[in-house]
């Protein structure tokens, strides 16, 4: 198993931290299996706060993914449709155990140079 690392709104990561965000939507997921998710917080923070472990990957239509998972969204339903207008399959990571870093840690540390679009892999 391994681990990707992801950009993520500041107001998003507060609400993983929080336990008030318990989905992380995306597009695309993972073509390898991995174990947690390593949380790049995006501007103006620019660190990487946090990892969360991952319980499972949800698989389904937009709609159908909204009604298993809209209760601890943590954004709204509009922001849910503008992302996955279009698309005929949407997938969320089930977030569980978040480990916050004592300090903030820089991209480098990861290895990357960048903050990545999608994903990146990460074996540590």
């Amino acid at each position: 198993m391994c681990k990707i690392l992801i950009s993520i709104r500041p107001e998003y990561v507060e609400k993983i931290i929080l336990g008030l965000k318990r989905y992380e939507y995306r597009t695309k997921v993972a073509k390898k299996d991995i174990d947690a998710i390593i949380i790049y917080c995006t501007y103006p923070t620019k660190k990487v706060l946090a990892e969360v472990k991952i319980r499972t990957i949800l698989s389904d239509t937009p709609e159908g993914l909204w009604e298993r998972t809209k209760e601890y969204s943590g954004i709204t339903k509009r922001f849910f449709d503008k992302y996955f207008s279009g698309k005929e399959k949407a997938y969320a990571y089930e977030l569980g155990e978040v480990i916050r870093y004592n300090q903030p840690k820089e991209l480098k540390e990861f290895g990357c140079a960048f903050p990545p679009q999608s994903y990146v892999y990460i074996n540590v």
